[in-house]
């Protein structure tokens, strides 16, 4: 559970976007959340979201922030708090051993509602538009099922994430005109930046051989993954309810930085591209994840077809100050591992290993295995210019009653994982939508 940076949210109010500043979306942040240690400053008691702190005894978390503190680094007691540099335990949005997703939060406790109806299994064709007044929207169960329409009396709210939400408005005319027609799509509103803008954090690892049997591998080995499965089924505890990533930090690659642009995430296991790499030795990895990248991508269709995939173009590394933040960080990563705290666990370097030391042996290492978190944004920007995809309200700029409402409005990525900010954006245009007054902002200090 990250919120990113407080300079973050000041810099969209700073590019035209008001009412977007931290100070001003931190209330949102407070009423989505309940944390199991209570409200302060920072920290909500009574929201939707669950919010706990990891629950493991292992001892390679706590040595890992040890050996980052010898290594030069701060210790952070809450990321999400007065300052989130430094390294230390993170938040976890888990409750009673189990994640505590947006479904859980709000979805479920609504499904009683009688204004409330739920078409699972259900892909979006199309918007449906009368003179560029969004009406309604199609969907079908899969391509060759029949077309059912559901119509809006007010407004039609399009959520499908930083890839399908500009899709969706590409196949149903917004969008570049020239590609739209391109693909045979007729053209309702030509809106150059749907699709563009495309960030997403990419991540790099440093997998560390263990010299004791006290990672994920050993811990779940044989009948133990049984009792495993035991103790969590019947009192929801012990390393089943355990995402085996419950410490990290946040540093500065180079030196007149005004905030973090390097987040790590330490497993209890030797994993690369999401799966375990070594299903037959002890190890623990260290995710090194450039966070602000320069880099831009887009989304873009390859047919009018609706269920046809977008075509998808991250363009990572396409910058230089992009690939020395990683190679940087990598180098950090390995200075963090390397510390006396560490010594009693650590083995040989796994991955990239002892012959990768040049930086030009470590792009390529870079180049080879670097993967996505899956934070992808901002494809649907939120601008004050004419050019922004939605306004500051999130609405659809040349056309009415229609506004996206995900991760695809942020204009540039934050620092950290992009979950919980999606939710504070929901929190805040959910008051938009009713015509509320907004929560008044809160005065707090910040590092």
């Amino acid at each position: 559970y990250i919120r990113g940076h407080a300079r973050d949210y000041d810099q969209w109010a700073q590019m035209g976007l008001k009412g977007w500043s931290f100070s001003e979306v931190l209330p949102y942040f407070k009423r989505s959340e309940t944390l199991e240690t209570g409200g302060d400053a920072f920290h909500g008691s009574t929201g939707p979201l669950h919010v706990s702190w990891g629950k493991s005894s292992n001892p390679l978390y706590h040595a890992l922030v040890e050996s980052a503190v010898q290594a030069g680094h701060k210790k952070s007691d809450d990321f999400n708090g007065y300052d989130q540099e430094g390294f230390g335990a993170y938040q976890l949005t888990i409750k009673d051993g189990e994640r505590w997703s947006a479904s859980f939060a709000y979805l479920k406790p609504a499904l009683a509602r009688p204004n409330l109806a739920v078409r699972s299994h259900a892909h979006t064709t199309k918007l449906l538009f009368e003179d560029k007044v969004c009406v309604g929207v199609e969907y079908a169960h899969d391509e060759k099922s029949p077309r059912s329409r559901v119509y809006a009396n007010k407004e039609v709210l399009v959520c499908a994430g930083a890839v399908q939400s500009p899709q969706i408005l590409m196949v149903s005319g917004i969008g570049p005109a020239e590609s739209l027609q391109r693909v045979g799509v007729e053209v309702l509103v030509d809106s150059p930046d749907v699709g563009q803008n495309l960030q997403d954090h990419l991540d790099v690892l440093l997998l560390q051989n263990c010299t004791q049997p006290i990672t994920a591998f050993s811990l779940n080995r044989g009948l133990k993954q049984y009792l495993t499965a035991l103790t969590y089924l019947f009192r929801k505890e012990g390393l089943g309810r355990e995402n085996f990533l419950e410490s990290g930090g946040f540093a500065k690659s180079r030196e007149g930085l005004d905030r973090p642009d390097l987040q790590f995430h330490f497993v209890n296991a030797l994993v690369q591209d999401h799966g375990n790499v070594a299903a037959t030795q002890d190890g623990f990895s260290l995710h090194v994840c450039q966070l602000r990248p320069e880099s831009r991508g887009e989304i873009s269709l390859a047919s009018a077809n609706p269920f046809a995939a977008p075509k998808i173009d991250p363009n990572y590394l396409a910058t230089e100050e992009d690939r020395r933040a990683l190679r940087e960080g990598l180098k950090m990563g390995r200075k963090v591992l390397s510390q006396p705290a560490l010594s009693p666990y650590r083995g040989e370097e796994f991955k990239p290993g002892a012959h990768v030391q040049t930086d030009d042996e470590i792009d390529a290492y870079i180049k080879a295995t670097a993967e996505t978190i899956y934070h992808p944004i901002g494809t649907c920007r939120m601008g004050s210019d004419k050019n922004s995809v939605v306004d500051k309200d999130c609405k659809v700029r040349g056309v009415k009653n229609l506004r996206v409402v995900d991760a695809s409005v942020m204009p540039t990525l934050i620092g950290g994982n992009t979950n919980a900010p999606t939710l504070m954006i929901a929190e805040k245009i959910s008051d938009h939508i009713r015509g509320k007054k907004f929560l008044p902002a809160e005065e707090v200090a910040v590092a």
